[in-house]
């Protein structure tokens, strides 16, 4: 496996690529992977002939107040979980190489940028589709794979990538859970005991949405009241939201109508640590 730091390189590299005829499957990450991450890395192996990981922990996507400089990063371990699973090129960039100075271009997809995670973090999409663009022109994929656990940025990028005639094809890969029904993240880390056992309940309220769902409740706040009683029960435990909206547009639905395609997405904080879910339903 071949680690590349600067943005030079690796467009040299990504060139020499396309020229032999090779494509090129990009998962872009913050690092600290876990197997998550390492489902994603598989689909990018499964589709294309050379498989670029990145790894930068993007400033820009965090708000003033937010987790940049506790992110937790381990490159070793990073290092060594891209190599068992095929890896060809670890992407790895300082913030410098990335933003040296002088910036004065933004990425900015709007409307469903403004919903959900938007509205608890007003600069953060910005910072993601900005960084993933830079992405796309440094490492030039003809696939790129995104996390269903982050439905709402899988979203944006698609639609930043239909609205810009980016030619790449995105690849959303399933939420990796623990066997107790966590998604997998790297914020899991901070939680501690009593809160890691209380998180537990972010994947039993969907569950029981689901549920609510096939036994025919069609209303949504009834849907949501009832996640709400569910996740509130844990003492650790604050909602920042609970949505049912559909599936593209991220619009909310009081109502669920046969054939519908939506999302069920919460964020809850655990004492400190804020995380987030969803699960994608077919009416």
């Amino acid at each position: 496996m071949r680690i590349i730091t600067t943005i030079l390189e690796m467009q040299k590299v990504a060139d020499d690529l396309r020229q032999s005829g090779k494509s090129i499957g990009v998962v872009p990450t913050m690092g600290y992977l876990h197997e998550g991450h390492i489902s994603l890395i598989r689909i990018a192996r499964e589709h294309s002939d050379a498989v670029i990981v990145t790894l930068f922990v993007n400033p820009m996507q965090f708000g003033p107040t937010e987790d940049y400089k506790k992110y937790p990063r381990d490159f070793e371990r990073d290092k060594k979980l891209t190599e068992t699973v095929g890896t060809d090129i670890l992407f790895v960039p300082s913030k410098e190489e990335m933003y040296p100075g002088g910036n004065l271009t933004v990425v900015d997809v709007e409307k469903i940028t403004n919903v959900l995670e938007g509205n608890f973090r007003p600069t953060h999409f910005r910072g993601v589709t900005t960084v993933v663009v830079k992405l796309f022109n440094i490492t030039k994929p003809h696939i790129v794979v995104f996390g269903q656990k982050d439905a709402q940025q899988a979203i944006v990028v698609q639609k930043l990538v239909k609205d810009l005639d980016f030619d790449i094809k995105i690849f959303i890969g399933p939420t990796v859970r623990e066997p107790d029904g966590l998604a997998m993240s790297s914020r899991n880390v901070y939680l501690s005991s009593t809160e890691r056992k209380d998180s537990t309940v972010l994947y039993q309220s969907i569950r029981l949405a689901q549920q609510l769902i096939n036994d025919g409740e069609r209303n949504s706040s009834i849907i949501i009241s009832e996640m709400s009683k569910l996740i509130t029960s844990k003492p650790s435990a604050k909602i920042d939201y609970i949505s049912i909206t559909d599936a593209s547009s991220l619009e909310d639905l009081a109502v669920l109508r046969p054939n519908d395609s939506i999302l069920i997405l919460l964020a809850v904080r655990f004492g400190t640590t804020r995380l987030i879910d969803n699960i994608l339903l077919t009416i």
